[in-house]
């Protein structure tokens, strides 16, 4: 559905990103942030789902600045690789990274971010530090609770799984607690229980949460 285009940062980097167009005249956009696994199939598919819910989806290929076309799966290998690229990708790339995909996906309207794993934790810091947003759905973002003092300008909605060992679930529990205004859902699955790609994958979570997330874009994006 969708295709490969060039944006350009503030800083001049240019980066590819993953761009699916709805049938007909968007609703918003959407900005979808990768996890550790570059813009692949898995990525490519979450943005051509919100595409035919009537947004122009656009997923930057955040690992660009480290290693162009980054595209793996989900083996033991892979993880490694993705994990040895994401530290090389500082806080201030990936906001100017995500501040390019929000600038193009505003030509469509009001913006929403969401991002999975390290992507959450890149939606979550940028519903602070990235301009032109109007909400953020993190999903099981390492790294936010490190982060949990940050004050997002716009609602969050964030999913995380109770078995996630990475995220602990009492942890999840203080930052909803700190931050009431927003919302919080634990669901009873794993790290990663939304790629259907992964052995973590929950399709009742991954259900309930994708329709929360569409009732949430539906009304602070469009």
């Amino acid at each position: 559905m969708g295709k490969m285009i060039e944006l350009t940062a503030s800083d001049g980097h240019r980066l590819a990103a993953y761009r699916a167009e709805p049938t007909g005249k968007p609703r918003g956009g959407i900005v979808v942030i990768q996890e550790i696994f570059g813009v692949n199939s898995h990525v490519k598919s979450v943005a051509d789902g919100f595409a035919k819910d009537g947004y122009l989806a656009i997923a930057p290929a955040m690992f660009d600045r480290v290693q162009r076309n980054f595209d793996v799966g989900y083996t033991p290998e892979d993880i490694a690789k993705g994990r040895e690229l994401r530290p090389k990708i500082t806080l201030d790339m990936a906001m100017k990274d995500t501040q390019a995909a929000v600038n193009e996906a505003k030509k469509a309207g009001k913006v929403g971010i969401v991002g999975y794993c390290w992507g959450g934790f890149v939606a979550w810091m940028a519903s602070a530090k990235v301009s032109g947003l109007s909400c953020a759905v993190p999903y099981y973002g390492g790294g936010i609770l490190d982060n949990a003092d940050i004050e997002p300008k716009v609602p969050v909605m964030g999913h995380f799984g109770e078995k996630d060992s990475m995220i602990p679930a009492d942890g999840v529990r203080k930052l909803a607690e700190k931050h009431k205004k927003q919302q919080i859902f634990i669901y009873p699955a794993d790290h990663g229980f939304n790629c259907d790609q992964r052995g973590s994958y929950h399709a009742p979570s991954a259900k309930q949460a994708r329709e929360r997330t569409l009732e949430f874009f539906r009304k602070h994006v469009g």
